[in-house]
């Protein structure tokens, strides 16, 4: 395994635009299948990059010796992607893991100059004969949570720090304050956005500002421990961590977390390049498949409020339970889903709008 900082990254440089390479995509075994993950923060920020890290560990682990990892870390979704990733294509890395929204136009852009080369980009939407894509359903476990903070608010105010209004981020919006709202239907969810995944300073500053407000229980889809630090400082009800397990960090605030389970896809999408049968496609599981997982629950929930997270957990993987089943109303006013009818996932990736009782 090979990590590599962005400030190695750019020591290796370029080597100029490689022309394009041709042949059969199944991969002889007679040398290691070279392996990148191009990823947009650390590897410890305990959460979104370190759920990426924990995978690759678990496919170095089914497959040892057959394949060579290497993971590039605190990659900007911008230009500097486009050459962290061209220069992995170069240096001989057949399947490319890109885990972040904003790499989106630059896999597709370094996969046409290397079409032997798998790219799979995770949260993706773009796809093409060698770019596949693959996520998580994590606004099935923000449904599990926004049931705990619905129980647990003593002041209706739930603080939400957001990283980009993109449909991903909607979606777990809107599926923790339904949620939240089933239970108590006077929440109110305020989302405070920072346009970046990972800048502790900002995510504390943007805790410390909910608080104010009076808001008792934080949320967050960025991808460090710093909010949940200040919410432990600050002695209020709690928070989620994201992507990770973060009560290392908040024993007491930490209430739950969605935890991330990447080694699975990981171990899948190699082994179907090692046997020559990857095609392009998009995967997309969730609490039924295991990839997404509730972490354990905090002493000091009630038991009753358990049961009720539980009873939401249970019912997602069942199928009795789809957290967009309307009637569902837009802080707008207007009406989005009918009664009776949930969202297709086409409708999910659409959504570029917040159900009633948020402010955004």
């Amino acid at each position: 395994m090979t990590i590599i900082t962005r400030r190695t990254a750019l020591k290796i440089g370029g080597a100029g635009l490689a022309l394009p390479l041709l042949g059969s995509r199944a991969f002889a075994q007679d040398e290691p299948l070279k392996i990148g993950f191009v990823n947009v923060g650390p590897r410890d920020d305990n959460g979104w990059t370190y759920g990426h890290y924990v995978g690759m560990q678990a496919l170095e682990e089914e497959f040892g010796d057959r394949i060579e990892t290497t993971f590039v870390e605190n990659v900007a979704e911008g230009p500097d992607c486009e050459r962290v990733l061209r220069e992995l294509a170069q240096q001989g890395h057949k399947l490319i893991f890109a885990t972040s929204f904003g790499f989106g136009d630059y896999v597709i852009r370094v996969a046409r100059e290397f079409p032997d080369v798998i790219f799979e980009h995770a949260t993706g939407y773009q796809r093409s004969e060698n770019v596949g894509t693959y996520n998580a359903r994590f606004h099935e476990g923000r449904a599990v949570i926004g049931t705990i903070a619905g129980h647990m608010t003593e002041t209706n105010l739930i603080g939400y720090i957001g990283s980009f209004p993109i449909p991903e981020v909607n979606m777990g919006i809107n599926a923790f304050t339904l949620a939240a709202q089933k239970v108590n239907p006077d929440i109110e969810v305020r989302v405070v956005w920072l346009s970046t995944w990972n800048d502790p300073a900002r995510e504390a500053d943007a805790a410390r500002a909910l608080i104010d407000q009076g808001c008792d229980i934080l949320v967050q889809h960025t991808d460090g421990p710093a909010a949940l630090q200040v919410a432990e400082e600050r002695g209020i009800i709690g928070g989620f961590g994201q992507g990770a397990d973060m009560s290392a960090f908040a024993p007491n605030a930490h209430l739950s977390a969605i935890i991330d389970i990447w080694g699975p896809h990981y171990i899948a999408a190699t082994q179907k390049v090692l046997d020559g049968t990857w095609e392009s496609g998009d995967s997309w599981p969730g609490l039924a498949e295991g990839e997404v997982v509730i972490g354990d629950y905090n002493e000091k929930i009630p038991a009753d409020v358990v049961e009720a997270a539980e009873a939401v957990r249970l019912g997602i993987i069942d199928g009795s339970i789809d957290p967009f089943t309307g009637p569902i109303v837009d802080n707008t006013g207007t009406e989005r889903v009918a009664e009776g009818e949930t969202i297709d996932d086409a409708g999910l990736w659409a959504m570029d709008w917040y159900v009633q009782g948020v402010q955004s």
